[in-house]
């Protein structure tokens, strides 16, 4: 029987811990039924080596944007800018962007600047902003909620650990939750809840490796192919089979970023 397609929507492949064996990584997500990836941007400085590597695969799309943690080395980045950028043919999303007040290391002010703009470029684009948010619920709903007020645009909460409220407050928009391996931990019951509640055709699966390892391969380096845990864990959460849930996360994935393309063999 052939392998169901999986889609990995956030994954980090230009980071140092794959340097020395990235081939056989993207080899390994071949394998194990992963048929197409996105790659992120953390940072505006990492925008060529992400080009170079969505370069190699005809699969592998990417992103623009800059994450909270860089916002204090970009605070008068513009949407302009990120504008331009997504104007390639590979990028498919804006961001990773948004707040982070658990580790803050870029002050609040640079951070909600910086959020501003990524949120002007996706509605200029209109391509799905992918968000990063962390102990920043109500602030975040808040921003969202004001921000499309004024112009449409498809909010993409990425790698969810937040509240119901958070969760319901971006569907409301018509946006979509991701869920990483974190849905696997153990003390992640409130994350379970979430994926329990979102309806089905709002939802997509991804890694975001080189972190956050699902079980059974918790404590390692992740990647790609272990994208497939995180869709066992979503289909015993949904009581579905794993067949369905990786049918389903693909087209909604493909749905949400229009712009990328289903896949094509790679010879």
């Amino acid at each position: 029987m052939a392998h169901p397609m999986f889609v990995d929507s956030h994954v980090n492949l230009h980071s140092e811990k794959y340097a020395e064996d990235l081939d056989a990584v993207m080899a390994r997500a071949r394998e194990a039924g992963v048929g197409t990836m996105l790659t992120i941007s953390d940072q505006l400085s990492s925008t060529e080596a992400i080009k170079e590597i969505a370069a190699r695969d005809p699969n592998i799309w990417r992103s623009v944007g800059v994450h909270p943690h860089h916002a204090k080395d970009y605070a008068d980045l513009s949407a302009e800018t990120l504008v331009d950028m997504a104007a390639d043919d590979d990028v498919v999303g804006i961001g990773e962007c948004g707040l982070d007040f658990y580790y803050e290391y870029s002050d609040r002010e640079a951070q909600e600047a910086v959020f501003r703009a990524h949120i002007a470029a996706a509605q200029k684009t209109r391509l799905p902003l992918i968000i990063h948010t962390r102990d920043a619920d109500d602030l975040m709903r808040a921003k969202l909620e004001e921000a499309h007020g004024e112009g449409g645009f498809v909010p993409l909460l990425h790698c969810y650990t937040g509240g119901p409220a958070l969760a319901e407050a971006a569907l409301g928009l018509g946006g979509y939750v991701s869920f990483s391996g974190i849905i696997t931990f153990k003390n992640a019951s409130d994350v379970r809840a979430v994926a329990e509640t979102t309806p089905l055709e709002r939802i997509i699966i991804e890694t975001d490796c080189p972190y956050l390892a699902p079980v059974p391969k918790r404590g390692r380096r992740n990647e790609p192919a272990y994208v497939v845990h995180v869709a066992e864990k979503l289909a015993e959460i949904k009581g579905m089979s794993v067949e369905e849930i990786a049918a389903v996360t693909t087209d909604n994935f493909f749905r949400l970023f229009s712009k990328a393309r289903a896949p094509q063999e790679v010879s």
